[in-house]
């Protein structure tokens, strides 16, 4: 899959930024946007929404992935996630997003100091579950 342009990142990071300042976060205070590419003309969004019982709380990523799906988007191209340190999704966010393919480029950016990184989805998670390699019994 092909990587993004500058101003296609750009864009991608900016919503992504501006999804962040609608998170729900009053236990950890960490906020996170994040915004996926679903088409070049459509980018849906995502925070993170915080629970009492933390086990409950919704990472940005999967708030984001869940209403691409909702939305009828099965693959996504690239992924945005602004947050203070450019932090990397976690592992479970990982594992949900590869349902949707490993090729995915995931943009980390900083939102204090501006720096971006970019990864593969493959990457951050090699050799990710894959259902589809179950022998059907």
């Amino acid at each position: 899959m092909n990587e993004l342009k500058a101003r296609e990142v750009d864009r991608l990071v900016r919503a992504a930024t501006e999804s962040r300042d609608q998170a729900y976060a009053p236990h950890s205070h960490f906020y996170v946007g994040a915004a996926i590419w679903v088409t070049e003309s459509e980018i849906v969004t995502g925070c993170n929404v915080e629970n009492a019982s933390y086990s409950l709380s919704l990472c940005a990523e999967r708030v984001a992935a869940s209403t691409a799906v909702a939305r009828g988007y099965r693959s996504f191209q690239a992924i945005a996630i602004a947050s203070v340190g450019g932090v990397t999704p976690c592992g479970a966010c990982r594992q949900f997003l590869a349902e949707f393919g490993t090729d995915v480029q995931v943009i980390l950016a900083d939102v204090l100091t501006g720096a971006r990184q970019s990864r593969r989805l493959s990457q951050l998670l090699p050799e990710a579950f894959d259902a589809s390699s179950l022998p059907v019994t």
